[in-house]
């Protein structure tokens, strides 16, 4: 009966063990359940304890998202093609040469250093460019003219070929190779060499200091080059045929005389102009975008004589299809 009666009032006790047992853990100093540790992510479920005899339930939760990210502007991403980029970069820098130039920001002592660049010391290689081409443009005139019985017409053919064509474009490709490389090789070497960046925290514009004294020099200094080439050439030509095919050098200047017109030699200033400043911005342009070093370098100095010569022949298309249109009517001029 004492068994009895003792296991009947245990009973109890085990059930309620066992129920709390169920819903978690038990504190037997004060006989109240110890709720479980949640081992799941705060920020996705959280456990919380019942009071009936169930298992815990888990409620989940919405994470709240953080603000939505910035909208990328457009275009930002696009990655265009280096010659697209640098043909947009050169048409820049001649606009801020303009600009600048008209603000009457110019750098005086880098001008001058440049114009006695470009001009004294590329005289000799025009001018024996210009004295051979001549000469072999003589040959090939004289002989032909000669069959013909147009003896007195060689001069003025040949001064007009000089003076309209040959004579500026002769001129700017040998400055394109002389000087436009060298200003593609410094600008180069000074943008991968980080020279630039410290004239802008020198508080000089690169454009001032670099590029405008660059640009006016050839833009002032191809014009005198082309007048003395035409000389240089027109010489050369006038002995050749005198002393090998007996052409009289006063024939040839008589000719060259009654040929020529004033705007023949303004169309010849106006061609070298334009072909200087498409050398200087053209060169210019192409070193200050010029990355990866010294094999970077050549890359744009290559590149920007290649250009250079492309766009002085186009323009020269261009220029010569608007100043000498309809039928001419000089080289009867020089035939009377």
């Amino acid at each position: 009966m004492q068994a009895m009666a003792s296991l009947s009032l245990l009973q109890p006790f085990s059930t309620a063990i066992h129920r709390r047992r169920r819903g978690g853990l038990i504190n037997y100093s004060t006989n109240l359940p110890i709720p479980r540790l949640n081992r799941r992510p705060f920020s996705q479920t959280t456990a919380s304890v019942n009071s009936d005899d169930g298992p815990p339930t888990l409620n989940s939760r919405q994470v709240k998202a953080g603000p939505d990210p910035p909208l990328k502007p457009f275009l930002v991403a696009w990655n265009p093609p280096r010659p697209l980029w640098r043909s947009a970069s050169a048409l820049v820098m001649a606009g801020q040469v303009i600009l600048r130039t008209l603000r009457g920001k110019i750098h005086t002592r880098n001008t001058l250093q440049q114009l006695e660049r470009i001009g004294p010391r590329s005289v000799g290689v025009c001018l024996l460019t210009s004295a051979f081409v001549g000469m072999a443009f003589t040959i090939q005139f004289v002989r032909e003219f000669t069959r013909l019985g147009l003896t007195r017409s060689v001069g003025g053919v040949l001064a007009l070929a000089f003076s309209r064509e040959l004579s500026p474009v002769v001129t700017s490709v040998v400055i394109a190779g002389r000087v436009g490389s060298a200003f593609a090789a410094e600008l180069g070497t000074m943008q991968v060499s980080e020279q630039t960046d410290t004239l802008r925290v020198l508080g000089a514009h690169p454009v001032d200091y670099l590029v405008t004294p660059r640009v006016l020099a050839c833009c002032a200094a191809l014009p005198v080059l082309t007048l003395l080439c035409f000389a240089a050439g027109m010489a050369s030509s006038s002995i050749l045929a005198d002393g090998v095919f007996g052409v009289g050098i006063n024939i040839i200047l008589d000719s060259a005389k009654k040929a020529l017109r004033p705007w023949d030699i303004i169309s010849a200033m106006i061609k070298s102009t334009v072909f200087g400043g498409i050398i200087a911005v053209v060169s210019c342009a192409w070193g200050v975008t010029t990355l990866g070093g010294a094999k970077g370098v050549g890359e744009s100095t290559t590149s920007a004589v290649v250009i250079s010569l492309v766009g002085i022949f186009i323009a020269d298309f261009v220029l010569s299809y608007l100043f000498f249109q309809g039928a001419g009517d000089s080289l009867k001029y020089a035939m009377g």
